[in-house]
């Protein structure tokens, strides 16, 4: 006789443990709970420290300064010293240009000139002036535009060599603090010392002396990669990155940051002028165009410390895999082993309540 239409809701499984004697399944089950056991202890303990709670979001301060001195002979003899170095070292001068009418090298003919001002094809605004609507006479073969501008035009040419070799010996100080909010931990790059002249004499070195923030230019750019001769030519741009990886379960003094250094781009250069007034209540002006060396400075920063909620995380995600090295035994005797059918009746058992009150196990 069929049982009520809901009576499997109210059924009560419970589990039902069989010794196998299955040497392949017993060593796969065996496997797989070492490399649960594995990825506990190496990869959640030991790498990635689950047991720690992550501040990876610190509040950063960086002062840099530049030193040294070197001399240009651009222009005549020139010390360029502390003052002059936030600019890049590299220098040409166009000295004495002043605001007046002159001739630009793009050639115009007579009548109709393709680049006349009132031509709206052709620009009127150009990089060096303004055209004045002008085609004058260059030499006896061709006709040139005339603009409005500083005079004479800027000379073009390329420097054959740095004009501050010197530069190479320049020191940069970096000063680093960082602070992780959540853990109320500060430090700085910089060696707590009593000595005043600590700073003024050493310079840093990754094996030797790596609580110095005081850094060569040279050995910058070697780090990068590059070659400074050549980089300071015509520029560049170095990446200087600066990484806090701070376990502070230990000693504070073992928080230390790890340099590194890349090259991002092989040209940079940018222009700048001073202004006076000649003899004649004429307004002059030194045009400088800059090539230099720049530094972009980046700053990374984690933190971790032990705490009970990420332990707990992590430890119940390793229990997890141990059960699932238990099902997927299951499933091989189950499904996939040559006696599938005899594990089946020995696993599954149903237990119904006998005429008498009593009990009675069916397999």
């Amino acid at each position: 006789m069929p049982g009520p239409p809901c009576g499997s809701l109210l059924d009560y499984k419970t589990a039902k443990f069989s010794l196998t004697r299955n040497r392949r399944v017993g060593l796969l089950h065996r496997l797989l709970q070492l490399s649960a056991l594995g990825y506990l202890l190496g990869w959640v303990l030991l790498l990635r420290k689950g047991y720690q709670e992550r501040d990876t979001a610190p509040r950063v301060a960086v002062v840099t300064k530049v030193k040294g001195a070197a001399v240009a002979e651009a222009a005549g003899r020139r010390l360029w010293d502390a003052a002059d170095l936030t600019w890049p070292p590299q220098v040409r001068l166009d000295p004495g240009r002043r605001q007046g009418r002159h001739i630009y090298g793009r050639k115009c003919t007579f009548p109709g000139d393709p680049f006349h001002r009132h031509n709206p094809a052709s620009p009127r605004h150009l990089p060096r002036g303004v055209k004045t609507g002008k085609c004058l006479m260059f030499n006896a073969t061709h006709s040139t535009c005339e603009i409005y501008g500083w005079c004479p035009v800027e000379n073009s040419t390329l420097p054959r060599k740095p004009l501050l070799a010197e530069a190479e010996n320049f020191t940069l100080f970096i000063k680093n603090t960082v602070h992780f909010t959540k853990f109320n931990f500060s430090k700085c790059n910089t060696l707590q010392t009593s000595d005043p002249s600590y700073f003024k004499s050493c310079t840093y070195d990754p094996i030797f002396n790596p609580s110095c923030p005081v850094f060569r230019v040279r050995d910058i750019v070697e780090a990068a990669g590059e070659n400074f001769g050549d980089l300071a030519l015509l520029g560049g741009s170095i990446r200087v990155l600066i990484e806090w990886n701070c376990d502070l379960d230990h000693p504070a003094t073992q928080c230390q940051p790890q340099y590194s250094f890349s090259l991002q781009d092989m040209r940079y250069n940018f222009r700048t002028a001073s202004y006076y007034w000649g003899s004649q209540q004429q307004l002059y002006r030194n045009l400088l165009k800059l090539y230099g060396i720049r530094f972009d400075l980046s700053v990374h920063g984690q933190a971790g410390k032990f705490s009970i909620v990420p332990t707990a995380v992590s430890f119940g995600t390793s229990i997890a895999f141990f059960g699932a090295a238990t099902m997927v035994c299951d499933l091989v005797l189950l499904y996939l082993d040559a006696k599938a059918d005899l594990y089946w009746k020995e696993k599954f058992e149903e237990v119904r309540r006998g005429p008498h009150g009593r009990e009675e196990g069916l397999k």
